[in-house]
């Protein structure tokens, strides 16, 4: 049994791993072709972005490995995969309640690790990333990896899901924590500027957060920012590369 689940951590922590570098090898690409020369000089900071992201998917891998294994071995957790097990419109609410869910931890594991101590102890290795880069998303320092490895893993015990609803959970996680990122917006201007983001969180607002820090810390919504005062609005990209 302990070989199958140390197996098991391996495993998604390859997989973790490989996500990540076709994630944000992705991203890195088409900053390259929209907007060539924005990452030029950034070599050095890319290569550490990148060798504190994999460990980091270690970290990530560890505890999904395991719950993967004990869903699989022992039926631990409230994913199905039976669609019929669940009404049909609970699929894209489940989707919704993982990513509040989410959401709600980041912000507030986020704003505790910009506490003076924790930031020097912890996340000043991700503000080292000056500007960020696609590379960026998970360059962080063990004890922050280990804060939002232990998030999906623990909502799967709470929350009933189908797999290809977490399936969805994970990719929009994955495209919205590198393209946050990368330096430019991919989203149109109708969307970032108009009502719809006014309440969703893109790489302007998440650009702000890198320029001063003390505010904008959401993931996906920015309705605890909003809520807590800390919502500063949208970053400027050209101001912030000068």
């Amino acid at each position: 049994m302990v070989a199958a689940i140390l197996l098991s951590a391996l495993a998604m922590s390859v997989i973790v791993g490989v996500r990540y570098l076709v994630a944000s090898g992705g991203f890195a690409l088409a900053t390259r072709i929209r907007q060539p020369g924005l990452y030029r000089g950034l070599e050095r900071q890319m290569g550490r972005e990148v060798r504190w992201s994999l460990l980091s998917a270690f970290i990530y891998g560890v505890p999904a490995g395991i719950v993967a294994w004990g869903w699989q071995a022992r039926g631990w957790t409230r994913i199905y995969s039976d669609i019929n097990d669940y009404p049909l419109w609970y699929l894209p609410l489940s989707v919704l309640l993982y990513l509040l869910a989410h959401d709600c931890w980041f912000y507030w594991t986020h704003r505790w690790m910009h506490q003076p101590r924790l930031f020097r102890i912890a996340h000043a290795v991700h503000h080292a990333s000056r500007p960020p880069t696609a590379w960026a998303a998970m360059s962080f320092h063990p004890w922050e990896a280990l804060t939002g490895a232990i998030v999906i893993p623990g909502l799967v015990f709470l929350i009933p899901i189908h797999v290809g609803a977490l399936a969805v959970v994970l990719t929009v996680m994955t495209i919205m924590g590198v393209s946050n990122h990368m330096g430019w917006e991919m989203f149109p201007r109708w969307m970032v500027r108009g009502p719809m983001g006014a309440w969703l969180i893109t790489a302007s607002h998440h650009q702000r957060h890198h320029e001063y820090y003390a505010c904008n810390y959401g993931l996906y919504f920015r309705f605890w920012d909003r809520l807590c005062g800390t919502d500063k609005g949208l970053g400027e990209f050209v101001k912030a590369r000068a």
